[in-house]
């Protein structure tokens, strides 16, 4: 469910605000480009932390952080992004859905040194969850998105996402729990990034039909933990040939169920 309409915010776009978790969130997003959906709440819905504070890297609008805080009453987030239109959207997204009082932005790339993340305000050891869903397509690789903001969204090379984990790792919390959702494809670039950095590693497969390979990798990791890896029967997301999703993904999409793994 959307309403297109026009805003200052993204110039020259077209903005849309669309129902997510069965109408329990309002998220208002650009009409082209990279939009959220199904990763996102997945991602959200994923986190089990009920407590304490979660990191969201690359943020966007928004929406799988506060998918979480609308699972979590006693949860509270910090959304990051670098790109100005889109934390733009995240601020109007947290004021609108009512969670101002638990909820902030902070533009920052994510790539950068500890010592500008700190001035931005990122804060050392102290999240007691992040998450991610990172640019998902390698440098070179697919067809590059028109603008600069789509662009950065759907590409990224090993080197990049190395980083990205580096900062998750820097931030979280002693036993903080990291979770970030890929394509199956980057699964080995993103293990390799883990690895050192996280332990009790978790690896929850998604394959779009029964009998299918996994299209999507769900990864998580305890800092500080020095458990070996878990690797999870994969899971299907949608039955039979048709579109409709398996009971257990339609109950998270519409926001009366979490995603537990």
């Amino acid at each position: 469910m959307s309403l297109d309409h026009a805003t200052n915010i993204v110039k020259h776009q077209t903005v849309t605000r669309d129902a997510f978790l069965g109408g329990r969130l309002g998220i208002k997003q650009p009409a082209k480009g990279f939009r959220a959906g199904l990763d996102s709440v997945l991602l959200g819905a994923a986190v089990s932390a009920g407590t304490g504070t979660l990191l969201d890297l690359g943020a966007g609008v928004g929406t799988a952080g506060l998918v979480a805080l609308a699972h979590h009453a006693l949860l509270s987030a910090v959304l990051v992004d670098n790109e100005p239109e889109m934390l733009a959207l995240a601020t109007e997204n947290i004021a609108e859905n009512g969670l101002s009082g638990r909820a902030t932005t902070i533009s920052l790339d994510l790539t950068a040194s500890g010592t500008i993340r700190a001035k931005a305000g990122l804060k050392a050891d102290h999240y007691a969850t992040v998450i991610a869903n990172p640019p998902f397509f390698a440098a070179g690789q697919g067809t590059l998105a028109k603008g600069s903001a789509r662009a950065a969204a759907r590409h990224m090379d090993a080197a990049s996402l190395d980083l990205w984990v580096k900062t998750a790792a820097a931030s979280a919390a002693p036993d903080g729990e990291i979770t970030f959702i890929l394509p199956a494809d980057s699964l080995a670039p993103l293990l390799a990034a883990f690895d050192g950095r996280f332990g009790a590693l978790t690896l929850l497969p998604l394959s779009p039909r029964p009998e299918t390979p996994a299209s999507r990798i769900l990864l998580r990791g305890i800092k500080g933990s020095r458990a070996p890896l878990t690797l999870l029967p994969a899971r299907t997301l949608h039955i039979g040939e048709g579109n409709a999703f398996a009971p257990e993904f339609e109950a998270i999409l519409r926001g009366t169920a979490r995603l537990l793994w």
